[in-house]
């Protein structure tokens, strides 16, 4: 068999867990949506023993506030319900909760899929992310602001703020009717939400309880982004080698967290295999991993181990293997230098 066989075959293995099951997805909803909301209420009324507690209270429901989003995702995979109209009404449901327009992240996250490890395709749904190369021949005005993006304390502190709050907010060039319409509708709901709650509760302690639990959950839902994609040996390749199941199997990184943290993140941790494919449904993505023999060797992390990838900023086509700033510049130093050399012995 060849290696293209084995790909293939590796895929279609994947077919029996693409199937929804109503009652797990009606549990889901109903173990995710009803603590968050039982958590939001006791962090207010908190706020009148300690912030503290509110804060505790916060970090717990961002928690949960991850795991909608894991629903969010999964019906813009229409793998929650198998009813597509299913998977829209909850999707857009759970899109206001997590500020995000279902429509248009669907047509975003979609293209990441499709171009996840493509050189030649980056730019939609991804990491911003520069090989050696394109770093060195970059202006300086390009490498200050890919070093500013890739700051840890930019990308998960600003980053939240900037794509869930703003960038959410418009839509994309050459966005269909039903996609703009959606953000507009999304964004009305949220708008009359928010100020429903500044009214029933007062602005301030909607903003003491909420802005916590966004912030958290924000970071967090960019941190697994970000290490799921960026790790050691990971893949990457330009599009007349790119292949879409290396790309899954070797391009997205098994995150092995404690057991809380997997619930609490729905699973995603399993990205291989939601990368190989999108229509197995979260509560499916364990079982597809442990039973499929040549998965039980892909790249994986744990929460010590991906804090690694922190020192990851660009990619190095060279090593197939990312590296840091001090690397670009030793190796840019080192091809002059030898540039120079070759010169000088030159006739």
């Amino acid at each position: 068999m060849t290696s293209k066989q084995k790909q293939l075959n590796l895929k279609k293995q994947m077919a029996p867990y693409e199937k929804s099951d109503l009652t797990r997805s009606i549990m889901q909803l109903v173990n995710t949506l009803g603590p968050f909301f039982l958590l939001w209420f006791l962090a207010y009324k908190s706020l009148s023993f300690s912030y503290l507690l509110t804060l505790g209270i916060s970090v717990i429901a961002a928690g949960f506030l991850v795991r909608i989003f894991i629903i969010f995702h999964d019906c813009c995979h229409h793998s929650f319900f198998k009813n597509r109209k299913a998977n829209k009404i909850v999707g857009t449901f759970t899109g206001i909760l997590t500020i995000f327009p279902y429509h248009q992240w669907q047509h975003d996250h979609n293209v990441h899929h499709a171009t996840s490890g493509n050189l030649d395709k980056r730019g939609t749904g991804d990491i911003w992310t520069l090989t050696v190369k394109e770093y060195q021949e970059a202006a300086w005005s390009t490498r200050a602001a890919y070093r500013i993006y890739r700051n840890p304390f930019v990308m998960l502190g600003l980053g939240p703020i900037y794509v869930f709050l703003l960038k959410n907010r418009f839509n994309r060039k050459g966005a269909r009717k039903n996609e703009r319409i959606n953000t507009y509708l999304t964004n009305a709901a949220i708008a009359g939400l928010y100020a429903f709650m500044c009214w029933a509760i007062g602005w301030e302690a909607f903003l003491m309880v909420q802005g916590p639990i966004f912030l958290i959950s924000g970071a967090a839902g960019i941190w697994l982004f970000y290490v799921q994609h960026t790790f050691e040996d990971s893949y990457f390749e330009e599009d007349d080698k790119w292949e879409y199941v290396k790309a899954a199997v070797e391009g997205s990184s098994f995150y092995k967290l404690p057991k809380v943290l997997q619930w609490l993140t729905g699973n995603i941790g399993f990205h291989h295999i939601h990368h190989l494919s999108p229509r197995v449904p979260n509560y499916n993505l364990e079982s597809a991993h442990y039973n499929t023999a040549e998965l039980q060797n892909v790249p994986t992390i744990t929460l010590s181990t991906s804090l690694k990838s922190l020192r990851f900023r660009l990619w190095d086509e060279d090593a197939q293997d990312f590296t840091g700033y001090g690397a670009a510049r030793q190796s840019a130093l080192s091809k002059k230098q030898s540039r120079a050399k070759t010169a000088s012995v030159k006739p």
